[in-house]
């Protein structure tokens, strides 16, 4: 296909496992394969989500027995889940993984803009990000396309920010939040553990464990589309 012309020619350092058989998995492996010094070598999940030995023709191994065919000291490991339970499984199956002993990648898109190296591991930083200067990143977070990160702010572990939401300079994102698209939070506030901030809400202040900020749907008009005068 056309897209994949510009196809990474560099030589590959490090190889992978892929840690699920979804969508998100599917994801990590194309940017893993097309914009980084990662080779993909296999899927991993537990024995009671395996429906299929082989997903994207790349052999699925069982996650309990994953260090007895791939050593932690030659395959890093990227889990690729989503937001589920506000990212606790994500940080479930990351911290599992740390106990087996494997380092783990992050994939940071070679078009986001990035002003920092404090990053720590297992991020997924997509394209058409811009991240400030003097920014701190945690561990296991998803930063989809198209955010902008003010400078000096800081986000935690286990985060999950949508595309296009403004996060203002000086802003502190603890742990297991997610940020629904086009959010804007306003500068010098936390954000605590568990904050769930639905599409299009403005926050403009700190907020407490556990809240859930969300905005009204838009009010469904009238009249029919073609009714409406272009």
């Amino acid at each position: 296909m056309e897209i994949y012309r510009n196809r990474k020619s560099h030589k590959i350092t490090n190889k992978i496992i892929v840690y699920g058989l979804g969508p998100m998995a599917e994801l990590a492996k194309f940017y893993f394969d097309y914009d980084s010094d990662y080779e993909v070598v296999a899927f991993t999940v537990e024995h009671k989500y395996a429906d299929k030995t082989e997903f994207q023709g790349l052999p699925v191994i069982l996650f309990e027995k994953l260090e007895e065919k791939y050593s932690p000291s030659e395959y890093w490991l990227f889990i690729a889940i989503a937001y589920t339970k506000m990212n606790t499984v994500r940080e479930e199956k990351y911290l599992e993984g740390k106990k087996k002993g494997y380092k783990f990648a992050n994939y940071i898109s070679s078009k986001a803009t990035i002003w920092t190296n404090s990053i720590g591991e297992n991020n997924f930083i997509l394209e058409d990000n811009t991240i400030q200067p003097f920014v701190t990143i945690g561990n296991n977070n998803t930063i989809w396309s198209g955010n902008h990160i003010g400078h000096h702010g800081s986000i935690g572990n286990n985060n999950f920010i949508s595309s296009h939401v403004v996060i203002s300079g000086m802003v502190h994102i603890k742990n297991n939040c997610f940020i629904g698209v086009n959010a804007t939070l306003r500068n010098d506030i936390t954000i605590a553990n568990k904050t769930l901030i639905g599409a299009a809400a403005v926050v403009l202040k700190n907020t407490q464990d556990n809240e859930v900020y969300a905005t009204r749907q838009t009010d469904l008009f009238l009249k029919k589309s073609d009714e409406v005068k272009l």
